[in-house]
C-alpha cells in the first residue's frame, strides 16, 4: 500500500476544519489531512511558527485566503519541509490601506457587541450571488465564524492587515504549487491569482468557474480534483 502524503489544511478568516471536510474525506485514500488551528496568535509569522511546531517533519501545505498567507509564511520559514504547495484564494500582496481600515472598522464593530452583524456583513463577499440562499452553506458559514468567535476574530483580522508583501518571494518557490480562485472571488479576485502562477516557477492555474470565495465549500468536486492532481504529482 502506497503511504499517504500528510496534507497540512490552513482555514482562512472566521474558517475552521469545516471548509475542509469536503477535501478531507474525498482525499482520504491518498492523503492524511491534519487542519491547523490558526485561532492562538495575532501575526502570520505566530500563525506559521505554531502550525510548524505541530506539524511532521515533511508534509504537502494547502491554505486558503487567510490560510495562503499562512502557507506562503511556512515556505518563507522551512521551505525544506514542504514537499508541496496550493494557494486557494488567497493573494501574496498586502493589505492596502483601504483594506486595513476596513479590516479595523469590522474589529470595532464586532467588540461593540456586533459580531453577527460582522459575518452578515461578510457573507455576500465570501460566496457566489447564487448561493447566499443556500441555507445549509450559510449555516456552515456561520457556525465556523461562530465558533471562532469575537477574539479569535479580532486577532486573526490583525494579522491579516500587519502581513507583508510576499510577491519577492515567490520565485524561491520551487515545490510543485497549484494556484486555485473562484472566479467570482471578490475578496481575492482572479487576477491576484494570476499574478502568483506567474511569479512562481512552474505553477499552476485553476479557476473554478460561477465560484466566489470559498472554493472549498461552494465547488467541493472541482477543487478537490484539482487537489488530487496537484498531490499525485
Amino acid at each position: 500500500m502506497t503511504e499517504k502524503i500528510p496534507l497540512l489544511l490552513l482555514p482562512g478568516l472566521l474558517c475552521d476544519r469545516r471548509l475542509w471536510e469536503p477535501q478531507m474525506a474525498s482525499l482520504a485514500d491518498i492523503a492524511e489531512p491534519i487542519v491547523a488551528d490558526l485561532t492562538g496568535d495575532a501575526s502570520i509569522e505566530g500563525m506559521a511558527r505554531r502550525t510548524l511546531a505541530a506539524a511532521p517533519p515533511r508534509f504537502a501545505v494547502a491554505g486558503l485566503s487567510m490560510g495562503g498567507y499562512v502557507a506562503q509564511e511556512i515556505m518563507r520559514q522551512a521551505p525544506e519541509r514542504v514537499a508541496r504547495l496550493a494557494l486557494l484564494d488567497t493573494s501574496a500582496r498586502a493589505d492596502s490601506p483601504e483594506q486595513s481600515q476596513r479590516r479595523r472598522d469590522l474589529i470595532a464593530l464586532s467588540q461593540r457587541g456586533h459580531f453577527h452583524g460582522v459575518t452578515e456583513r461578510l457573507l455576500p463577499q465570501l460566496i457566489h450571488p447564487d448561493r447566499l440562499g443556500e441555507a445549509s452553506l450559510v449555516k456552515i458559514i456561520t457556525e465556523m465564524a461562530g465558533s471562532i468567535g469575537v477574539e479569535g476574530f479580532r486577532r486573526q483580522e490583525e494579522a491579516i492587515f500587519a502581513r507583508r508583501d510576499g510577491r519577492a518571494d515567490l520565485a524561491r518557490i520551487t515545490v510543485p504549487t497549484l494556484v486555485l480562485c473562484g472566479r467570482e472571488d471578490l475578496l481575492t479576485p482572479p487576477a491576484l491569482a494570476e499574478e502568483m502562477a506567474a511569479l512562481i516557477p512552474y505553477a499552476e492555474l485553476h479557476i473554478v468557474g460561477h465560484c466566489g470565495h470559498l472554493t472549498t465549500l461552494e465547488r467541493p468536486n472541482q477543487v478537490n480534483g484539482a487537489l488530487r492532481q496537484w498531490l499525485m504529482q
